[in-house]
């Protein structure tokens, strides 16, 4: 039987160099590499979907591009924290100052079984996400040039749906109608893949599964969940996790949650 296909999605690491506790983001990050470094199995591929970095310095974009590195395939996309000048130049190694480093920063990653298509929702100067015009371009085409019979993951940081947490909600993916007459065209799109909410999460959009992965960072309160202030929007003692997105031989794609715990964090 063949073995099915596994993806590890993590994401808003935050990583915070200026921080007083800043070894509490970089080691967090850290324990989930490592764990995922450390499996007995060769994955198809890591994705990080966006708030790499907490205050877009240089210094956050040079940590997470030594933590970030795995014997696995690994993509990256940005998040509303994240900076594109800096986010090009210090974590993907791309010049300073090079022509177009304000565009979109859109990758895939191609295999005989499936695409990964991950796309850039952040909106320079805000904190909800859109896709601009030559991001939904971009995608057009990679879709276009898909096979139709193989799979097409999309990824993003900003989930383009409510998840019932106003927090996040009001700051989620906007315009999203362009994304769901695009896909509609394309019944291979098997799946959406999103960060930004700090909690595991599922749902649907446009008629697919959309999977949102843990925070590495910290963890959501929901709403019904008890918090001590008004502003205390997330658990920070929580371990962080990872989803890890399985995709098998019939094109069946089931999803799995998995804490990674931490000693001394």
């Amino acid at each position: 039987m063949p073995l099915p296909s596994v993806i590890a999605h993590l994401s808003d690491t935050h990583l915070d160099t200026a921080a007083a506790d800043a070894g509490r983001s970089v080691a967090r990050t850290r324990a989930v590499m490592d764990y995922l470094n450390d499996l007995p199995y060769d994955l198809d591929a890591v994705i990080v979907t966006g708030d790499v970095a907490d205050h877009a310095t240089p210094s956050e974009y040079e940590a997470a591009r030594k933590l970030l590195t795995s014997r696995h395939p690994l993509l990256t996309c940005p998040g509303n924290h994240d900076e594109r000048p800096a986010y090009r130049e210090h974590l993907l190694g791309e010049p300073g100052g090079a022509s177009g480093h304000t565009r979109p920063i859109n990758s895939s990653h191609t295999t005989d079984r499936f695409v990964l298509a991950l796309c850039d929702t952040s909106v320079p100067g805000e904190d909800h996400g859109r896709l601009e015009d030559e991001t939904l371009t971009w995608l057009s085409d990679l879709l276009a040039d898909t096979p139709p019979t193989r799979p097409v993951l999309i990824a993003f940081h900003h989930p383009p749906v409510p998840l019932n947490t106003p927090y996040v909600d009001g700051i989620r993916q906007f315009d999203e109608d362009g994304l769901a007459d695009l896909t509609a065209r394309h019944p291979n799109v098997t799946a959406f893949l999103a960060g930004h909410a700090h909690t595991p999460a599922a749902t649907t959009f446009a008629g697919r599964p959309l999977l949102v992965a843990p925070g590495v960072v910290s963890t959501l309160r929901l709403p019904w969940e008890h918090r001590t202030d008004p502003s205390h929007h997330v658990h920070r003692d929580l371990p962080p996790a990872v989803a890890f997105h399985v995709l098998d031989d019939g094109g069946r794609l089931t999803t799995h949650f998995r804490p990674v715990p931490l000693t001394g964090v």
